[in-house]
């Protein structure tokens, strides 16, 4: 397998030239699991982000939550509930959410406190949601409508079987 490169400087063109690679190691592959991971390596490599990654939408004894899955970056919560922080929010509205200065989103929830700025992309399958990818930055204001735009485009063209 070739090596991840990027070669762009804006946002924009970061985008547009990932996504070809991106399509190119998780298009037929059918491991969640695999294609998630990749994703995230992937996003945090071409952007430097500080944490990238998925929370599963999961059946637990008691009721459904976001749980953690494949993510680059450091510790993160393990669970959320349904319209708790900006994931479970973000699962509740079905829509994406962010943040550029996540001390001034209520609720939210601190799993790292250099965590600054935020995004998060519903993955909605059949009108529900499945997943959420949620972004964190080091640095305030990171998150635009350029990334909410591509984002979600990617997730909604990559079959990652959720």
């Amino acid at each position: 397998m070739e090596n991840f490169k990027v070669t762009s400087s804006t946002k924009e063109e970061i985008y547009k030239e990932i996504i070809p690679q991106i399509e190119a190691i998780l298009n037929g592959e059918t491991d969640l699991i695999a294609n998630t991971s990749n994703f995230c390596a992937m996003l945090k490599e071409a952007f430097d982000f500080w944490w990238v990654g998925f929370y599963f939408v999961k059946q637990t004894r008691d009721s459904l939550q976001l749980v953690l899955g494949p993510f680059q970056g450091p510790l993160a919560c393990t669970r959320i509930n349904y319209g708790k922080g900006v994931c479970g929010t973000a699962w509740k509205q079905k829509q994406t959410i962010i943040v550029p200065n996540v001390d001034e989103f209520p609720g939210h929830i601190a799993c790292s406190s250099l965590s600054k700025s935020e995004i998060v992309v519903p993955v909605i399958r059949n009108g529900e949601v499945v997943a959420v990818l949620d972004i964190d930055s080091k640095e305030l204001n990171t998150f635009s409508f350029t990334d909410k735009e591509y984002l979600e485009d990617i997730l909604g063209k990559i079959n990652f079987d959720f």
